[in-house]
C-alpha cells in the first residue's frame, strides 16, 4: 500500500524528520487561503500515487496567494498517468543549495534493511543507478541491532556533509529508519533531501510503501489508502481476503497457496499460454469465497479460459467444487473452464463437478494444456 507524499511526510515528521510547513487543499480557494497563512512563495504539488508528477505539470511554484489559486485550479482535476488529481499539497518553498537521495528498502538476499543514499538527489534513483552507479551508497543494517550513530555519521561523511549538517543528518536518517521499521514499510524514501540556504537539511519530498500483510498492526495507516490505487477487482479481492494481482494474459487462475499459484502460472507459460492473474484463495476457503474469486476473475474482459488448481489440505476440494458451481449460478458466462483437484475430499469434489459436466484433469500439466486449448477454441471438449 502506497502513501501519498503528504501522508508520508507526516509519518516522517512524527519521527523527527524536518519537512516544509504545508497543508492540503481540494479547491483553488483552499489553496489560496493556505498560501496566505504560510506567506511567501509556495509550491503546489499534485497528490497522486505515480512518479514524474513534475514532468507532467503536477508540481508548480506560486509566488503569492493569487498565483497559488490559479495554479491549484490548473492542477486540480488533471489526469496524470490515468489518475485524477483531487488533492494538492501547498507548502512553503525552500531555497535549495544541494539535493540528496535517502531511502530504505528490504534486501531480500541479505535479509536486512538497506539504506541507500546518493549526492545525486532530485531524480529517480533508478536513473542514477543506470547512468552513475558509483554515486550510490548502500548501507545494510542489522535489524536486531538497528542503525548505530557511527554508521549514520560515516554515511554523512560519505555524502560530503560537514560541520552542523552531520548532526542534522544523523537525526534524519535515524528517524527515517525508525519510521521504516515501526510502520512495517517496504520502502521509505526522501527525494530530495536538501540543504537550504539557511544550512538546514529538509525533506522536501517523501514516499512510503507499506507491507499489506502488516496493515492489521497499523489500522491508522490502513485508513489512509487511496481508492485510486486499486482497481475495483483488486479492492474486492482485498476486502474478501484474497491475494489477487491482475496480469496481461488470457487464462484466469484460481489456486490455493502462493507457491502453487506461481507454479501454475509457470506451467501455463511452459505450454505456451499466458496467465491473466495471480489469485490465491488461501487455506480453508469456503464456497462463498470461491464464488467471489471467480467473479473477480471473470470481470477481466481478456479472459478466454479459467484454470482451477486446488491442493486440498485445509481447503476441501468438495467445498471448492461447490463454490465453482455456486459462482456459475450467480455469474452467467460462456468462458470454458477446467479444474484440477487433488487432496482432501478430491473424489467428492470431482464427483460434484462431473455431475455438472464440468471438465477436470488429473494433473497440473494436463489441466494447463486443456486450459490453453480452451483459450484457443481448440479443445475437443468444447
Amino acid at each position: 500500500m502506497k502513501l501519498h507524499e503528504y501522508q508520508s511526510k507526516s509519518v516522517f515528521a512524527d519521527y523527527g524528520v524536518p519537512i516544509p510547513v504545508g497543508e492540503t487543499a481540494t479547491s483553488p480557494a483552499e489553496a489560496r487561503a493556505i498560501a496566505e497563512r504560510l506567506g511567501g512563495p509556495v509550491v503546489i504539488k499534485s497528490q497522486v500515487l505515480v512518479g514524474s508528477r513534475g514532468k507532467a505539470g503536477g508540481i508548480k511554484l506560486a509566488h503569492n496567494p493569487d498565483e497559488a489559486e490559479k495554479v491549484a485550479g490548473r492542477i486540480l482535476g488533471m489526469n496524470i498517468k490515468g489518475l485524477t488529481v483531487d488533492t494538492v499539497l501547498v507548502e512553503q518553498a525552500a531555497e535549495i543549495k544541494q539535493e540528496f537521495y535517502l531511502g530504505i528498502v528490504i534486501d531480500r538476499a541479505l535479509q536486512k534493511p538497506v539504506i541507500i543514499a546518493s549526492a545525486s538527489g532530485g531524480v529517480e534513483i533508478e536513473e542514477v543507478a543506470r547512468t552513475n552507479p558509483e554515486a550510490i551508497i548502500r548501507l545494510p543494517v542489522d535489524p536486531q541491532i538497528g542503525l548505530l550513530d557511527y554508521q549514520a555519521r560515516d554515511l554523512a561523511f560519505d555524502l560530503g556533509l560537514r560541520r552542523t549538517l552531520i548532526g542534522q543528518f544523523v537525526q534524519i536518517v535515524k528517524g527515517l529508519y525508525r519510521a521504516f521499521i515501526q510502520s512495517d514499510a517496504t520502502l521509505a524514501e526522501i527525494n530530495p533531501l536538501v540543504i537550504t540556504e539557511e544550512e538546514r537539511l529538509l525533506g522536501v519530498d517523501g514516499k512510503i510503501v507499506l507491507d499489506d500483510n502488516a496493515l492489521f498492526r497499523h489500522p491508522h495507516l490502513a485508513e489512509l489508502r487511496d481508492a485510486q490505487e486499486e482497481t475495483p477487482s483488486e479492492r474486492e479481492a482485498r476486502l474478501a481476503g484474497l491475494s489477487y494481482v491482475k496480469l496481461d494474459g488470457e487464462i484466469g487462475c484460481m489456486v490455493n497457496g502462493a507457491g502453487l499459484a506461481m507454479a501454475t502460472m509457470d506451467i501455463i507459460k511452459r505450454f505456451g499460454g499466458e496467465p491473466a492473474n495471480f489469485l490465491d484463495i488461501g487455506g480453508g476457503a469456503k464456497a462463498d469465497k470461491v464464488a467471489v474469486a471467480l467473479r473477480i476473475i471473470l470481470s477481466d474482459s481478456k479472459i478466454k479460459a479459467v484454470l482451477f488448481n486446488i491442493f486440498g489440505g485445509i481447503t476441501r476440494c468438495d467445498e471448492v467444487a461447490q463454490g465453482i458451481l455456486a459462482a456459475l449460478n450467480q455469474v452467467q458466462t460462456n468462458i470454458p473452464m477446467v479444474a484440477r483437484l487433488v487432496g482432501t475430499n478430491e473424489e467428492e469434489g470431482r464427483q460434484i463437478l462431473a455431475k455438472a459436466n464440468f471438465p477436470s484433469a488429473s494433473s497440473l500439466g494436463e489441466a494447463a494444456q486443456k486450459a490453453i486449448a480452451m483459450a484457443k477454441g481448440a479443445w475437443e471438449g468444447i
